[in-house]
Formats: structure tokens, C-alpha cells, sequence
């Protein structure tokens, strides 16, 4: 049984109203399997909101993902939440080129839902936005102790980008 396929029935014949769908929905019911992004029986939280136009529906709201991973820079677990923010339009008959198509009275949102579990889960995430890595030379964590190692040699053709460091303000 797919728990996202709504029967869009009502709101087709009704343009103006709306129905609120708030769900968790396993991964593995999404055929997602991925044990470096996300752990066994990770679920996605699914807050939605379907809004019904004279010509289709727009589905509105957030999909919350819990993953896991390893640090690119210092190699520590880490893990987190990732927000999808989801604005799709749904048509019986598509015009728009981006709009998913309704099939019968049915709203089959499994495949939006997977598209955006997969997109926005990092593939390469960070354990802190700051995480200073390891060493490349001796190997220490950086976020943890220092090192009494040198810098890796400046590449000169670089400078010209070095110079304009101080001279460019950074966008807040």
C-alpha cells in the first residue's frame, strides 16, 4: 500500500479548497537504500498541504530526512536533518513542463517525495559548518589539537587572487 497516493477526487471538483497531509513514511517504502546516507528505518516526516486550482493542484509544504554520514573534512560521524521545501504543481492535463501529471483521480506523491529525499540529503556532509579537517600532513584532528607542522607551500599562481582578498567585501 503506498500511504502517498492521495485520492484527489474532492479537490478536483472543488477548486478552491485544500487538505493538510502530515505523515512519516519509511524510506524503504520509497525504495531508498542507502546505509551511508541514511540508517535502517529512517523515516521522512511528510507535512503537506494540497491546494486545489481550476486546472490542477499545488502541493505545498516541507519534507523532514534524517541522515547520516561522515565528515569530509575530519572523518567523524556526524548526522542530521534534511529540509526539502516542496512547491510541485499537479495536472490532469500537463501544460506546465515541470508539473506531474494526475493519473485518474489519484495524486501519486511517492515519486516528489523520493526525487527530493535523495536530492537533498549531502552526499558530503560536514560535521560543523568551521571543521577545520585533519592535518595533511601528520594526520591530527584539527577541531581538537593543534600541530607543529608547516603550512603546504603557497602555489605564486595564486597570489593575484590573494591580493584581491582584502579588497572585496563579503556578501552578509
Amino acid at each position: 500500500m503506498n500511504p502517498l497516493l492521495v485520492n484527489a477526487a474532492e479537490l478536483l471538483r472543488r477548486p478552491g479548497t485544500d487538505r493538510a497531509i502530515e505523515l512519516s513514511v519509511p524510506l524503504i517504502d520509497l525504495d531508498v537504500v542507502d546505509a551511508t546516507r541514511f540508517s535502517d528505518g529512517a523515516e521522512v516526516g511528510v507535512h503537506l498541504r494540497l491546494d486545489s486550482l481550476s486546472d490542477g493542484i499545488v502541493v505545498d509544504g516541507v519534507l523532514r530526512t534524517p541522515w547520516i554520514g561522515v565528515c569530509r573534512r575530519c572523518l567523524v560521524d556526524t548526522s542530521g536533518v534534511a529540509e526539502s521545501d516542496v512547491h510541485e504543481l499537479y495536472q490532469k492535463i500537463v501544460t506546465a513542463t515541470d508539473a506531474f501529471e494526475i493519473v485518474g483521480e489519484q495524486l501519486d506523491l511517492r515519486p516528489l517525495v523520493r526525487e527530493l529525499v535523495l536530492l537533498d540529503a549531502p552526499l558530503t556532509p560536514l560535521c560543523r559548518p568551521d571543521c577545520a579537517g585533519l592535518c595533511p600532513t601528520c594526520g591530527v584532528d584539527r577541531n581538537k589539537e593543534t600541530c607543529a607542522c608547516e603550512p603546504p607551500p603557497v602555489d605564486p599562481r595564486w597570489s593575484a587572487l590573494d591580493a584581491l582578498k582584502g579588497s572585496v567585501e563579503s556578501p552578509d
